[in-house]
């Protein structure tokens, strides 16, 4: 059964590969989509998020995974690629009320389609690209929080001010 996992990835996170690599021991093929547009203000461009999605699945070695990009409703999307299922994380109660409502919509509007939700480990349970990008804004350190390459880019992105503090 292939399955999908959409967002925005922006940026992408150790919790974000940690549902990934949870998804692909239970069914085997996954496809990554990531949203080109959202009402979230987004840091990286949709061509810098899919390469830092590629790079950091080739960083930890992660094989066998499809990422893609669309610019639909998910529902759209996934009925052009013939997807019956996608996945998302849930970390807190604010993710099960938000990925809730999304869900009832999704079926409102499509019946076929369901979510499954997956937790990360408890060691990823705090991580939200929020976050990260907050501490990069300020020079925290973001070596357990994200992939060499997608740290690299928020030092980039943020200036010196995130190498610096």
């Amino acid at each position: 059964m292939r399955i999908i996992y959409p967002g925005t990835f922006d940026p992408l996170t150790l919790g974000h590969l940690d549902i990934i690599t949870r998804a692909l021991n239970i069914f085997g093929e996954i496809e990554v989509a990531v949203v080109t547009r959202s009402f979230k203000t987004l840091c990286f461009s949709i061509e810098e998020r899919v390469r830092l999605l590629r790079e950091s699945l080739v960083e930890t070695g992660l094989e066998g995974i499809e990422v893609s990009s669309f610019d639909s409703l998910l529902i759209e999307y996934m009925n052009k690629k013939n997807y019956h299922t996608f996945i998302r994380g849930l970390r807190a109660n604010s993710d099960f009320e938000y990925e809730f409502q999304m869900q009832l919509m999704n079926r409102r509007l499509a019946p076929e389609i369901t979510g499954l939700y997956l937790m990360p480990s408890e060691d990823k349970m705090y991580l939200s690209s929020t976050l990260v990008k907050e501490i990069a804004r300020y020079g925290g350190d973001l070596c357990t929080m994200v992939t060499d390459c997608v740290r690299k880019a928020l030092e980039d992105h943020f200036g010196s001010a995130a190498r610096n503090g």
